[in-house]
């Protein structure tokens, strides 16, 4: 585990997370400083529905701009996207988001696995991927996928972990740059291309 690198020239972070997960969310967002030249994008596993209710609890919370992720939407520095419910986000060569309706994967659509898997193939060494609180194994094959690409994986600390399950399954499988409480993952966002 890294404790001492230095991220610059990221483009996109994108976290996944599971059961758990917005109670970390909810501690980080509002205390996020203005994004430097790279954007948030998150992939909760929800229910299959048409509910914005996740959408609308991270704008009120987010102190950065929220946007809705549509089919086609394009990539933009400075915000946070939140991956609709029942599709896998996928990530373009040309900074578009696509939505996909295949099989679900992990039990879950939007994967995590998926989505991260995807960000990495085109970000690359540009792409940070945080994986919260969960009580599946989705997010490692992902996280292994980003590191792979040379990117930068961050876990959370499954001791400050609603469902420690998904953070100590990517410890063990997916060897972290960073294992770190929500106060540590807020100061390490906030010092992303600083």
């Amino acid at each position: 585990m890294e404790e001492n690198k230095i991220i610059v020239n990221c483009k996109v972070v994108i976290i996944g997370g599971s059961a758990g997960s917005l109670n970390a969310l909810m501690q980080i967002l509002p205390s996020l400083n203005k994004l430097n030249n790279f954007a948030i994008v998150i992939v909760v596993h929800r229910k299959s529905t048409d509910d914005q209710t996740l959408e609308e609890l991270i704008t009120l919370k987010s102190s950065i701009p929220v946007k809705a992720i549509e089919d086609k939407t394009i990539l933009k520095s400075g915000f946070v996207y939140v991956a609709p419910s029942n599709y896998h986000l996928l990530f373009e060569k040309d900074d578009t988001l696509a939505l996909d309706t295949s099989e679900k994967i992990n039990y879950s659509r939007p994967s995590i696995d998926v989505s991260f898997e995807s960000a990495a193939e085109v970000y690359t060494d540009s792409l940070v991927g945080i994986l919260f609180s969960g009580s599946n194994t989705d997010g490692t094959q992902g996280l292994k996928a980003i590191k792979a690409a040379g990117g930068t994986i961050v876990v959370q600390n499954p001791l400050s972990a609603d469902m420690p399950f998904m953070p100590n399954n990517a410890i063990l499988f997916s060897s972290p740059d960073y294992v770190l409480n929500n106060k540590e993952i807020l100061d390490l966002l906030n010092s992303i291309n600083t």
